[in-house]
């Protein structure tokens, strides 16, 4: 598969604009070495540093700079996308990226294929309580019915111990554990999107 050229792209869900530091970010950054060592071309957009207006259509108007991030996305194999978990659940600003890509359920491309068809999706949560894997199913189920492949064991994660206040970015080092996870997920996701630009989605 080392004659595939892939490219990936990162949205990165933090509540934080830059400068600030941010774990999802840190996290997402991780899963991109790890793409980039297997010579994938890798991109990454914290969103809240742009303004994206609300809304379920490709375009929402003056202002709105979604359609240049969507053109990243169309312009990409995978889609890692990186949220901390908030009240249990995936960031708002997640919520809203999905609310975006929404609009692809009615977007083909030129096969009259859906416009997310042949691109694979990876998710990082980061948080300080237990649900990532609630979070990451949430991210799944909309990813994957706008057209979203998902690779074996698709997602990374790290969180910390209930009621306590350490961040990701404050540990000493990645435990081995998510950074195992984290190479697996990237190395699956390589596989996923290498077969299916190989062997595209047949048209309907």
């Amino acid at each position: 598969m080392d004659d595939v050229k892939l490219k990936a792209l990162a949205l990165v869900c933090t509540l934080t604009p830059s400068p600030k530091p941010s774990s999802s970010e840190l996290l997402a950054r991780q899963v991109i070495q790890q793409l980039s060592s297997k010579g994938v071309e890798c991109d990454l957009i914290r969103v809240v540093d742009h303004t994206i207006k609300p809304g379920v259509h490709t375009d929402m108007g003056d202002g709105d700079e979604w359609p240049r991030i969507r053109e990243q996305i169309l312009a990409s194999d995978i889609l890692v996308l990186a949220t901390p978990i908030w009240l249990g659940h995936p960031a708002s600003i997640a919520q809203m990226v999905l609310e975006r890509l929404d609009a692809e359920l009615s977007e083909t491309d030129g096969q009259g294929r859906p416009s997310m068809y042949d691109k694979v999706a990876l998710v990082a949560v980061v948080g300080n309580e237990d649900g990532a894997h609630h979070v990451t199913a949430e991210l799944y189920q909309g990813l994957g019915d706008v057209g979203f492949s998902i690779p074996a064991q698709g997602s990374t994660y790290w969180v910390g111990e209930a009621m306590h206040g350490t961040n990701f970015q404050d540990l000493p080092e990645t435990p081995e554990v998510t950074a195992t996870t984290t190479a697996t997920s990237a190395r699956n996701a390589v596989h996923l999107a290498s077969s299916l630009k190989k062997m595209p989605y047949p048209a309907s």
